[in-house]
């Protein structure tokens, strides 16, 4: 099929058999896996991962290429949901779901959120992201590239950067380098009020990202930083992900 790429979509197609057989090497696949891709495009990954699963369930929103995976020999095992990724309600296809997928650069973040709601579903998730996504959710505090999205997301999984993709690996060509990440849901996390709560402050203090926690996060109690030993001339990016997990907890009790 010739496709041409949908900028609305953030489509670009992986073609490098190396790259995508790293990737299947990464996975490593199992005959019985309850598995998702998102984003299946023109399956590049969809096809090499049917031949060592007994079936496949994946996420398109694209008609065309709907169309295209319906045409293909191993349709027959797949079963395919015609919809927007962060609509779908990941609880309702099953426990130890593994997540993989080329996810689109310019929805990435707001996906990575929505599937760590599901997180107590899932067994691990390996995804393409733009490189610097992956450089977020490896961050380390006191860094540029630590955020909300580094901490939300290693509060709930372990993250592990893999190896990085080079834009020739793809058509059309991103003008950036991509990398493929594993992220493990931990089996013991914050509870989901805790959570919410560490939410809300990450998005406060990190909108206020250079001034002081006592500027930052105002409205917190005053003994908060007493009590839990945070110097509140610290700003929130110098906040271990440890730290910022014992803070919402404080604030969670009633």
């Amino acid at each position: 099929m010739s496709h041409q790429a949908k900028k609305r979509f953030g489509q670009n197609f992986l073609e490098d058999k190396i790259i995508i057989g790293r990737i299947i090497d990464a996975i490593k696949p199992s005959a019985d896996d309850n598995m998702l891709e998102v984003g299946p495009g023109l399956g590049a990954l969809t096809a090499p991962l049917l031949t060592k699963l007994d079936k496949l369930t994946a996420i398109e929103i694209d008609t065309d290429i709907q169309q295209h995976l319906k045409a293909q020999a191993f349709y027959q095992k797949l079963k395919l949901i015609e919809q927007d990724a962060l609509t779908v309600p990941l609880d309702n296809l099953g426990p130890k779901l593994r997540i993989v997928g080329n996810l689109p650069y310019n929805i990435s973040t707001p996906l990575l959120f929505h599937f760590l709601q599901f997180s107590a579903f899932i067994k691990d998730m390996h995804f393409m992201l733009q490189k610097e996504v992956v450089d977020r959710l490896a961050a380390s505090p006191g860094t540029k590239a630590y955020g909300r999205l580094t901490i939300m997301a290693r509060a709930q999984c372990d993250v592990e950067p893999l190896f990085i993709v080079p834009p020739d690996a793809f058509k059309p060509k991103p003008k950036v380098d991509s990398a493929i990440v594993r992220l493990i849901p931990k089996a013991h996390k914050p509870e989901e009020k805790v959570l919410s709560k560490l939410n809300t402050v990450l998005t406060q203090a990190f909108s206020m990202r250079r001034k002081t926690l006592s500027n930052s996060l105002k409205s917190l109690p005053k003994a908060a930083f007493s009590d839990l030993g945070i110097d509140p001339k610290l700003r929130i990016e110098n906040l271990s992900v440890d730290t910022c997990i014992k803070l919402a907890q404080y604030l969670s009790e009633p």
